[in-house]
């Protein structure tokens, strides 16, 4: 008990099909497999911002470079959705 067989997994299917349609699954399958890259790749990109935001040593004000701008994509390799982002800026007071 508990276990999920091979009875349950075609009854599983036989009920998705009969609420979507068979027309619609390819659709609701590739809408899956691209929101599952968007969130591994954001990931990626939140883990390399940590590593990068680590405290570094300091360095004389002329050396430092300015940053650069990040883009964010909604897909690899996706450049007609990829737009700027702007980043924080302390307030000028």
């Amino acid at each position: 008990m508990g276990q999920i067989g091979a009875r349950e997994l075609v009854l599983l299917a036989v009920i998705v099909l009969l609420i979507f349609g068979a027309k619609r699954l390819p659709d609701i399958a590739r809408s899956l497999g691209k929101s599952a890259r968007i969130l591994k790749s954001e990931t990626a990109a939140m883990k390399a911002d940590n590593a990068s935001a680590a405290p570094q040593p300091a360095q004389d004000a002329e050396a430092q470079t300015p940053p650069v701008a990040k883009t964010i994509k909604a897909a690899p390799g996706d450049v007609t959705t990829a737009r700027p982002v702007e980043e924080p800026r302390p307030a000028a007071g």
